[in-house]
């Protein structure tokens, strides 16, 4: 199944997305929901983040790639870090350039949403937890971070630097999945969930023995080796397999 948050004239809505169509849903995908008789084109609405979660949790470091990239060590537990909810925007949003920002690089990633509430769950049942998976991408003010680790929320928190979606989807094996991301059309990231460190369900089941994971939550998995710098007027996409295509483009604040 493919799910979409959506905008149609103002209003925000859960659908289900079969071709080039979206079906309105009466009620939320958290609790109960129905089709309704009401349809738009895709091209119709607007494409909004998956969810409105209370918290967005990434993980750094899975990527084996990556780790030998940077010359890390590779860690023998999840690291974890924190965006804020306020960093969501959809698909084709506009990812706004700081004034204060040196160094804005793209982090493509594969990324869950959270069906229910979870706290100690064991591994060989978090998969059940999750509604379905989507794109994302870690947009991350580099030179903040790389001047000071403790400064990480911040280079990572600015408004718009958490691009989602574009749709959930519910049917895929996320640990075999291939992810691309783009920089104007030019394949800079390919790798697949194959080669993380961890896997999604060790991940949620190592999250909640901390904190509680609530309907809505996003959690995103790690990037590969290939992140590089972007600067006003390029394009990022983040294509997962079976999942979509996340398209941005960067913008100077203040830009229309």
């Amino acid at each position: 199944m493919k799910f979409a948050r959506f905008d149609h004239e103002g209003t925000p809505s859960f659908g289900i997305v079969k071709d080039e169509e979206i079906i309105k849903l009466d009620g939320s995908l958290f609790d109960t929901y129905q089709e309704t008789r009401i349809h738009y084109p895709l091209y119709d609405v607007k494409l909004l983040p998956p969810a409105v979660p209370t918290k967005i949790v990434c993980v750094a470091h899975n990527y084996r790639g990556l780790i030998e990239e940077i010359d890390e060590e590779f860690p023998d537990e999840p690291v974890f870090f924190l965006k804020p909810p306020s960093c969501l925007i959809g698909h084709e949003g506009a990812i706004i350039y700081p004034p204060v920002a040196h160094r804005v690089i793209f982090e493509g990633e594969l990324a869950l949403v959270i069906k229910d509430k979870m706290k100690d769950i064991p591994e060989d049942k978090a998969l059940s937890y999750v509604l379905g998976y989507c794109c994302f991408n870690d947009v991350t003010e580099r030179a903040l971070v790389e001047k000071n680790r403790l400064l990480l929320s911040l280079g990572k928190g600015f408004d718009t630097f958490g691009p989602a979606g574009p749709y959930v989807v519910t049917d895929v094996n996320p640990n075999d999945l291939e992810l691309k991301t783009y920089l104007n059309g030019q394949v800079m990231q390919h790798d697949t969930t194959r080669n993380c460190i961890f896997s999604i369900q060790y991940i949620l089941h190592y999250l909640s023995k901390v904190m509680t994971l609530c309907p809505g939550d996003i959690v995103s998995t790690g990037t590969p080796e290939g992140i590089a710098p972007m600067k006003p007027g390029d394009v990022v996409e983040v294509e997962v397999q079976g999942i979509g295509r996340l398209k941005n483009i960067v913008k100077m604040c203040g830009e229309s």
